[in-house]
């Protein structure tokens, strides 16, 4: 029957639902946000202007000084271009840290949940009709799924080269100030900060696996730290959602500014626009 019954009162089918609400809003949003962040990091240009380098390229290992809007060679830690790469691929820089963050990401708990309904349709939501399937649980390939806890490791080691961006961010032509690029650049790592730090498997590596921290001579200050890593913890879904958003609204004005379509505001030259910030 199309509209059969499944236990719990839910109907069967693709999709099906007695759900009157957006349901299907979240999942779009995740395919929207994901699909970007996938998308930015396969290009290869507009991607710096002045003091700013978008997040996505951060931090920033090789550089291509012929692309436009690209970052100037020596601002990369290795210099210009290895001529290993192949032509068939882009060079954008990207390439060589995207895959810490998104498999970071990828591995995460909750975004687990978001990428299975979002992409998967495993379901599209609670009492929605699921993609037929055969789900068998993380098993076969998702058993990669367990590696979140190494891949935590890279997560953080990235963090001080994304705070080092923001705060070379407000260094340009010899003089110290702000502009609106700088404000994203270093927001984000503190952002990208908080969603890792309230991260189940942090919490877990500083004290959640213990049964009790005031046995065999445990400091004060591991239960202090895992407590605080609590907080963040309970707040994990939200800063997974305000560091990905803030990471892409980043992304997309240093973007929107390094192509002339917008002008940033600054305190150096006031509104400025890509020509008069001269060479990155």
């Amino acid at each position: 029957m199309a509209n059969a019954q499944n236990v719990g009162g839910h109907v069967s089918g693709l999709g099906k639902t007695n759900r009157v609400d957006n349901w299907w809003l979240a999942p779009l949003l995740v395919v929207a946000g994901l699909g970007y962040y996938m998308w930015a990091a396969w290009q290869a240009e507009y991607y710096a202007v002045g003091p700013y380098i978008s997040p996505f390229y951060a931090p920033l290992l090789y550089a291509d000084g012929a692309a436009e809007g690209g970052a100037a060679v020596q601002h990369a830690f290795f210099g210009s271009w290895p001529e290993w790469w192949p032509e068939f691929i882009p060079k954008s820089p990207a390439f060589f840290i995207f895959v810490f963050p998104a498999t970071f990401r990828a591995s995460c708990y909750y975004y687990r949940k978001a990428y299975y309904r979002a992409f998967f349709g495993m379901p599209p939501g609670c009492a929605v009709g699921p993609v037929p399937h055969n789900y068998k649980g993380e098993t076969s390939l998702l058993v990669l799924q367990n590696l979140h806890r190494y891949t935590l490791y890279f997560a953080i080691l990235l963090l001080p080269f994304l705070f080092y961006e923001g705060v070379m961010s407000f260094f340009h032509d010899g003089k110290i100030g702000i502009g609106i690029g700088s404000v994203l650049i270093l927001l984000n790592a503190v952002f990208l900060s908080c969603y890792t730090f309230g991260c189940h498997a942090w919490r877990h590596l500083i004290g959640g696996r213990l049964n009790c921290f005031s046995c065999d001579g445990l400091s004060e200050a591991q239960h202090g730290a895992w407590s605080f890593s609590s907080w963040f913890n309970s707040r994990h879904m939200k800063f997974a959602w305000i560091s990905l958003g803030w990471i892409l609204l980043a992304d997309v004005y240093i973007r929107l500014v390094s192509m002339g379509i917008i002008p940033d505001v600054n305190t150096w030259y006031g509104i400025t626009w890509a020509s008069q910030f001269g060479v990155h």
